[in-house]
């Protein structure tokens, strides 16, 4: 029997619950060398595509892939901001619409080091991650989504 520990994985099946996002908050309470966090939040949209409505996207990924890039993306973060920690998390399978999809938590000794980095950290993921979402319309047709 392996005694290895498992690999931290950045993937969520379904919606990122409120209750996951305050555990990982709070967890950093006891990490008194941090100054300030950061967090953004992807909420699934209600957009409406060709006359229909959205009501949820289904998340697909090459997720060996994309693990791959969430690190490379998190050490790039590291290499250029002072940061104390750093968590990516995103969702897989149907996540509906309003419910969260995107996490990402930053934490650092100074706050603007904080607000650049995550801007940084949410524009790479969206350019660079394999993480594919289906858009499900309300009469169960779809679309791939694309990000602009």
């Amino acid at each position: 029997m392996s005694t290895a520990k498992p690999k931290k994985t950045s993937f969520i099946q379904g919606p990122i619950s409120s209750e996951f996002i305050g555990n990982s908050i709070a967890k950093h309470q006891s990490k008194t060398t941090i100054g300030a966090h950061n967090i953004f939040l992807g909420q699934v949209r209600a957009d409406v595509i060709d006359g229909k409505p959205v009501v949820a996207i289904e998340y697909t990924a090459y997720e060996e892939m994309a693990e791959r890039t969430f690190h490379e993306i998190r050490e790039a973060a590291f290499a250029k901001y002072e940061l104390s920690c750093l968590h990516i998390y995103h969702s897989l399978g149907i996540v509906k619409t309003g419910e969260i999809c995107l996490f990402v938590f930053v934490s650092a000794p100074r706050r603007k080091v904080v607000y650049e980095a995550l801007e940084f950290l949410v524009e790479e993921i969206k350019e660079k991650t394999a993480v594919f979402g289906k858009e499900i319309m309300e009469d169960e047709t779809h679309t791939w989504k694309v990000n602009k």
